[in-house]
């Protein structure tokens, strides 16, 4: 809709249809005008121009073959995991939008007896990257030589970390067994980095050490080993975060954003550090992400890490995709916490969207020791002797969560429409009191228009009423929604601003772009509608007889269009040759694409899956259906009927049911010892020796639960403070309580299950506890409580959908 930028009510046409009508002045409003011209980052990196396949940093955003690209880069720790889930478990990432795979190396694990490197079984990192790149995924290895990952030592093998050296410096007997690991990782990745001799190797970009702060000399001197020892990158990244001082010109600075920290204390609400994360802001930098292992308190100066006027991209690489416990403190994050942060991310002018952690595991128990870090070895946390869950998109044992899905609806924005959005810078508007909280990235002519209203439980934001935008590029203003609307309290958007789509020149929409598809019929392009907020559609250079599905009004040279539907799958508004669909939350959730025989496909799951050639579902939904465009062309699946023109339906295979154990009760109700330790004197878990006088209750596994299936998924629904779970005398998994089930796989002890049974061991919740535990899921008990709920196992089937 065309209005002043000043915001007074415009002189509307009639011509054609009905009149818009006059209605109140927008209250928000911004001016947007032509980018400076990028030119080449001053970084030592990227690759040659004559490379097809070339990595390159502009000023602003990412390249890749020349065109600007907004890659999507997850966290998995292949050491963390079995070798034998890598693919199936990378292929979910994949199918969830990541297209870059960040991994650490992790010393301790591969060098834990000095002397006797590992590179077999779960350590294995070629057969890793291998796999990766098989499945399409490009790679950044996170080589250390420190960690961290919430790792013992921050990953320092114990004989590392007892030496009289000076660790993390340029001490020469520190850098010769830097050399030595560095030495090693590169023989394992020989031929799998990205050079212009190799343009088809997986490794893109290298990580030297981690959040260290004050000593640039240092990384530049490990940049040189890695380089010397034969490694070769098109990126060189360091973490930036902390006010980090780093070696300018030799490595980019990568940066965080947790929306809560189990580093936190144990009377802490939400962390102060949260708010940043949910408000739009050129400020890069998060002070507080591990400021508790630092020698000295942080003092955070929003003012002194602002990155606007970097001249390099914003690149993120630990987005929070959950949160770790610590024993002390358990935050509990939801879904919407991780995709919104994610959102106001891009709003603020991300360039590279990168998730820490993306697909939890399992914390390794070494020959030696347990690996997790603890009071035990200095740490100021105590977190499980086992879980590294994380909450993660992917879970630890790879279950699909509600945010997996919630990132794939925006990764797949970005995969579509990454290349207008990489270049254009965030504008950010004063954010008034009382008002909504949002952004413009445009290149002047056109854009794409955030807002977030999202906050965690414990800071929820109220409704915005009265709400319209007002955006003034260099040629004309558009003001969406032409009626003021209220900004539902939760909600978080990215609307198009005068974008093009197949046939139509410009459309600005109050609905978030999905992903476009080209069929043998034309252009479909799919949206998501947002709750409470009616789907409107300002076309420019479309003749308002051309639209069907819709009812049409035109202002001046502008066409107001509303659909004729609700938003659903059968929701069509076609203009020529391009139908645009409109997708209610839930089902916006539940698109993916990937390539079934060959061909580029949509399809709308509302369960768990990946592609592998096929469209591989998991069968533990009744009376499922599943849409596909283009239709199927095997007969594996029956067609039913379905809704609207574009998607093909069929039934889905028949479920596979869980398998409900006997539900015991433990034999008592026992408080751990109250202990302090650690660097900060927090709370600290039970011992390996506590855990002798546990409660204790066995289950014996059906057979029907295990066999014949990739996984076996136990969930257990249980209350107390510590939970262990054995077979035999193996700790398989554990977890602290923090309101969310306990998820076990059984399937690699399906042979010891066979003769021993499953153990739970466990401490009861105690209502005298100082341990933080999110207000809505901590236990109102006034006594020591300790609750089995069920025990269930649902064995992991799939069907291929080709």
């Amino acid at each position: 809709m065309i209005t002043p930028f000043e915001g007074e009510p415009s002189q509307r046409s009639t011509a054609g249809s009905t009149s818009v009508g006059e209605t109140p002045a927008p209250r928000y409003s911004v001016r947007v005008s032509t980018p400076a011209p990028v030119g080449v980052a001053p970084l030592e990196m990227g690759d040659a121009d004559s490379t097809d396949e070339r990595v390159q940093l502009t000023t602003r955003y990412v390249t890749r073959g020349g065109e600007p690209w907004i890659p999507v880069m997850g966290e998995y720790h292949f050491s963390r995991d079995l070798p034998e889930r890598w693919e199936r478990e990378l292929r979910k990432m994949k199918a969830g939008g990541i297209n870059v795979l960040a991994t650490y190396m992790m010393w301790i694990i591969h060098e834990e007896v000095e002397g006797r490197v590992r590179f077999d079984g779960h350590r294995d990192i070629r057969r890793f990257i291998e796999t990766a790149d098989r499945v399409g995924l490009k790679v950044m290895l996170r080589i250390g030589p420190w960690a961290h990952g919430e790792a013992r030592n921050g990953g320092y093998p114990d004989w590392l970390q007892a030496l009289p050296i000076q660790h993390r410096s340029n001490d020469p007997a520190y850098l010769e067994l830097a050399r030595r690991w560095y030495a090693g990782i590169e023989e394992q990745a020989r031929g799998l980095f990205h050079t212009a001799e190799n343009p088809a190797g997986p490794i893109i970009g290298i990580q030297v050490d981690n959040e260290l702060y004050e000593n640039g000399p240092h990384l530049a001197t490990l940049r040189e080993i890695a380089e010397d020892v034969g490694m070769q990158a098109s990126l060189w990244t360091a973490t930036g975060w902390g006010g980090a001082e780093l070696p300018r010109g030799k490595v980019l600075p990568v940066y965080a954003g947790y929306s809560d920290g189990f580093w936190e204390e144990s009377d802490t609400g939400w962390p102060a550090f949260g708010r940043m994360h949910f408000t739009y802001s050129t400020v890069r930098d998060d002070l507080t992400v591990g400021a508790d292992l630092r020698d000295a308190p942080v003092e955070i100066d929003a003012e002194a890490t602002l990155g606007a006027d970097d001249p390099w991209p914003f690149v993120t690489c630990e987005l929070g995709g959950g949160m770790a416990l610590a024993y002390h403190r358990r935050p509990l994050v939801d879904p919407d916490d991780v995709a919104a942060l994610a959102l106001t991310k891009v709003g603020s002018g991300s360039a590279w969207q990168g998730y820490y952690m993306y697909h939890g595991g399992l914390q390794v128990t070494g020959e030696l020791s347990s690996t997790q870090e603890s009071h035990a070895t200095g740490y100021p946390n105590d977190v499980p002797a086992r879980d590294y869950d994380f909450s993660a998109p992917l879970g630890a044992v790879g279950a699909q969560r509600p945010h997996f899905h919630k990132l794939r609806q925006q990764h797949l924005l970005l995969d579509a429409f990454g290349s207008s959005l990489a270049p254009a810078p965030a504008t950010i508007p004063e954010q008034l009191d009382g008002g909504p909280r949002w952004a413009v990235r445009s290149d002047g002519r056109s854009g794409f228009l955030f807002a977030n209203n999202h906050q965690p439980a414990i800071a929820v934001l109220p409704p915005v009423p009265d709400v319209r935008f007002t955006v003034a590029f260099e040629d004309r203003s558009v003001t969406i929604p032409t009626a003021p609307m209220t900004l539902a309290s939760g909600a978080y958007l990215a609307w198009p601003l005068r974008q093009s789509y197949g046939a139509i020149p410009a459309l600005t929409a109050t609905a978030q772009p999905i992903t476009e598809l080209a069929t043998g019929t034309g252009t479909v392009v799919l949206f998501a509608a947002i709750d409470g907020v009616d789907v409107e559609l300002q076309f420019e250079g479309v003749d308002a007889s051309a639209i069907s599905g819709a009812t049409v009004e035109v202002d001046g040279d502008f066409v107001i269009a509303k659909p004729q539907a609700s938003p659903g799958i059968g929701c069509e508004v076609t203009v020529g040759s391009t139908t645009l669909v409109f997708l209610d939350p839930e089902t916006a959730a539940a698109v993916w694409r990937g390539r079934i025989d060959g061909r580029d496909s949509l399809v709308v799951w509302r369960g768990s899956g990946w592609f592998d050639d096929a469209f591989r579902v998991v069968l533990d939904q009744p009376d499922a259906v599943i849409d596909v465009v283009p239709p199927l062309e095997g007969d594996s699946l029956t067609e039913v009927p379905g809704e609207g023109t574009i998607f093909a339906r069929y039934a889905a295979p028949e479920a596979v049911a869980s398998v409900a154990l006997v539900t015991g009760a433990f034999d008592a109700a026992p408080v751990a010892p109250v202990r302090r330790g650690g660097s900060s004197n927090r709370l600290s878990a039970p011992t390996d020796e506590d855990f002798d006088d546990a409660a204790t209750v066995e289950f014996a596994v059906a057979a029907e639960a295990l066999a014949d299936a990739d996984q076996a998924i136990a969930t257990v629904e249980w209350l107390g403070d510590v939970i262990r779970a054995y077979v035999g005398d193996e700790l398989i998994a554990d977890q602290y309580w923090y309101g969310r089930p306990f998820e076990i796989d059984l399937a690699p002890y399906r042979d010891q299950l066979a003769e021993l049974p499953l153990t739970l061991k466990a401490f009861a919740w105690s209502p005298a506890t100082g341990v933080y535990v999110d207000p809505r899921v901590r236990p109102e008990v006034q006594q020591p409580t300790l609750e089995l709920r069920s025990v269930s196992v649902q064995p992991i089937c799939t069907a291929a959908v080709r």
